[in-house]
């Protein structure tokens, strides 16, 4: 009687043991999941950040009309673009990076420096400080999903369908480079 005591109770623990590494790797997911919500979020909100700095510029008067025309533009479309479909979004993040890259030769960078005085420094203060932020931003979100899909690559996590019916997250891929000009 004893020796069959013993087989439950060492039953039971492993089935606690079981029950308790699956309850800390459900939550662990979760909370991997709001920090992915989070950084989403950031990255958003870094973007418009972006696209309204531009903005801010094209509108100063203090560049030519067709650069104010290039970077209104792409910024517009960028505060325009549909959150459901990423890769339409990273394209037109990356036209804007593209478009700033254009816009930011060093005859206008030293313009908005010397000519324009501490207004000209002011917005290129405020699109460099942007444009970092955005890359901040996506690398976050980029370390996040690499956390989420690590997770979820366990076998614990695939036998027992802890992470329900959440699609798999992806990485945002665009080019997000800082212009020439700006980054000093």
């Amino acid at each position: 009687m004893t020796g069959t005591l013993t087989w439950v109770f060492a039953v039971l623990f492993v089935l606690v043991v079981i029950a308790w590494y699956l309850t800390y790797t459900a939550a662990r997911l979760d909370r991997l999941h709001v920090r992915l919500v989070g950084t989403v979020a950031a990255l958003d909100a870094q973007l418009v950040r972006r696209a309204e700095a531009s903005i801010e510029l094209a509108n100063s008067g203090l560049v030519d009309g067709a650069t104010a025309l290039i970077l209104a533009g792409a910024a517009a479309q960028s505060l325009e673009a549909p959150d459901e479909d990423g890769v339409i979004r990273e394209a037109i993040e990356s036209d804007l990076t593209e478009a700033l890259a254009l816009a930011f030769s060093p005859e206008l960078v030293e313009h908005l420096r010397e000519a324009a005085g501490p207004l000209g420094q002011d917005y290129l203060d405020g699109l460099s400080s942007a444009c970092l932020r955005v890359q901040l931003a996506r690398r976050f979100h980029n370390d996040a999903v690499t956390d989420v899909r690590r997770v979820r690559r366990q076998l614990a996590v695939r036998v027992f369908h802890l992470a329900g019916h959440t699609p798999m997250p992806v990485t945002v891929e665009f080019d997000d480079a800082v212009p020439p000009g700006l980054d000093q």
